[in-house]
């Protein structure tokens, strides 16, 4: 009758701390925020060609300036700085407003500029605290598969 007793303790005590069916929740981060160009890497692969890949690495003290700002509503700008013509000095090459739609089910994201028609259409590669990668690709031209994916780090506002 004890072993009755004890194994019906036993199989109560399981019961009770038993297993967790829930899933680990998943933590989801938020692509709002600033983020400094760390390097990009652009991709052409022409039909019946072998790919190329080239990687540019934003390492000087003016590319290291350079950012990327995804507000809430939709709403960013991006600035990209480089080297001007004197050199020391730095000059921004690139400085435009843009809207976007970032799809979290499908890590599909569209940036639109202003003053530039065509949106640029792409996916989220990795979204974490301090890393955004984003792989946009340009299917514009049918003969030769064209890509750049930026490697992007979050920095304090």
């Amino acid at each position: 009758m004890k072993k009755l007793a004890l194994l019906f303790a036993g199989l109560s005590l399981f019961a009770a701390t038993g297993c967790d069916n829930e899933d680990t929740p998943i933590i989801e981060y938020p692509i709002v925020g600033t983020w400094q160009p760390i390097k990009k890497v652009v991709t052409s692969v022409p039909i019946g060609d072998d790919p190329v890949s080239d990687v540019i690495t934003f390492d000087t003290n003016c590319e290291k300036t350079s950012r990327w700002v995804f507000s809430q509503g939709n709403a960013g700008k991006r600035t990209d700085i480089g080297e001007s013509a004197t050199p020391g000095q730095c000059q921004i090459n690139f400085d435009r407003n843009f809207s976007y739609v970032y799809d979290k089910e499908t890590a599909a994201i569209e940036l639109k500029y202003q003053g530039i028609v065509e949106p640029e259409k792409g996916k989220i590669i990795t979204l974490n605290d301090t890393t955004l990668n984003i792989a946009i690709e340009d299917k514009s031209d049918p003969t030769e598969y064209n890509s750049v994916t930026y490697t992007l780090r979050r920095v304090a506002q």
